[in-house]
């Protein structure tokens, strides 16, 4: 069993830039509603928050996606894939990670087939989404550790 690993900074760079920060709640392209840099937990209409509570909850927010990676992967990951990752798992939970043909290759070994799922999650209420798209595609970019503008 390998040591649980931690987000890095270049990680939570990318969930930040991803998400943005706002201090009032907001229905998110789904209809979610949305508070701080993507927490919906317990989010409501007029809801609002400061920088440190929205601070908090991205900490604890990626702390629960971290421990996800830790607990479905099952083999070792090289920081960037696990960064990568975690930054997935925080925009789509758990639960889609656990489901998908992403980890599954993930657990067989096989990198290249899973880079390959990340620009497959594109869409929301099916409906193909360019900022979803991008940040797919800088995630499959960091896993596969090829730099982006």
């Amino acid at each position: 069993m390998n040591p649980p690993m931690t987000y890095s900074k270049a990680g939570i760079q990318i969930t930040e830039r991803f998400e943005g920060c706002r201090l009032a709640a907001y229905p998110d392209t789904g209809g979610v509603w949305t508070i701080g840099y993507g927490h919906t937990h317990g989010v409501h209409q007029g809801m609002t928050c400061t920088l440190q509570q929205a601070e908090a909850w991205l900490r604890e927010d990626i702390q629960a996606a971290a421990d996800a990676v830790n607990r479905l992967v099952k083999i070792s990951l090289k920081q960037s894939e696990f960064d990568a990752l975690v930054d997935f798992v925080f925009n789509l939970g758990a639960g889609a990670f656990a489901r998908s043909t992403m980890l599954k290759d993930i657990n067989a070994g096989n990198f290249a087939a899973a880079a390959l799922q990340f620009p497959l999650w594109d869409r929301n209420a099916g409906r193909v989404l360019a900022g979803l798209l991008h940040r797919r595609l800088a995630e499959e970019a960091e896993f596969k550790e090829e730099k982006t503008a």
